[in-house]
């Protein structure tokens, strides 16, 4: 398989999410582009995710402890790990999720 990211349609999948989803047989690669002030409420689910930040400050909580992460930081979120996010200023972040993300087929 070889895609273009420019080629790939982006889909809003909560607002202020846009993302360019990429899914393989045991992963999604989603490429967000994040309005500032956008946010995910607190959520789990069974996909280890391992977070980006290509451009930008993202405000992560994760299981009940908040930092900021900008530019070049990666987080590591593990399977069930209660998580919530917000975009402090317009953001472009990579998650890479195993297993595939179904609902965002």
């Amino acid at each position: 398989m070889h895609l273009k990211l420019e080629d790939i349609t982006s889909k809003e999948i909560m607002p202020g999410y846009h993302g360019k989803l990429v899914h393989t047989e045991t992963m999604t690669l989603a490429f967000w582009d994040v309005e500032k002030d956008a946010e995910v409420p607190e959520h789990n689910h069974v996909n280890e995710q391992v977070m980006h930040v290509v451009e930008g400050e993202f405000e992560l909580t994760l299981e009940g402890e908040t930092k900021t992460y900008r530019a070049g930081d990666i987080v590591v979120i593990g399977s069930y790990k209660k998580h919530s996010g917000k975009a402090l200023t317009p953001c472009k972040l990579l998650d890479v999720f195993s297993p595939p993300r179904e609902e965002y087929k």
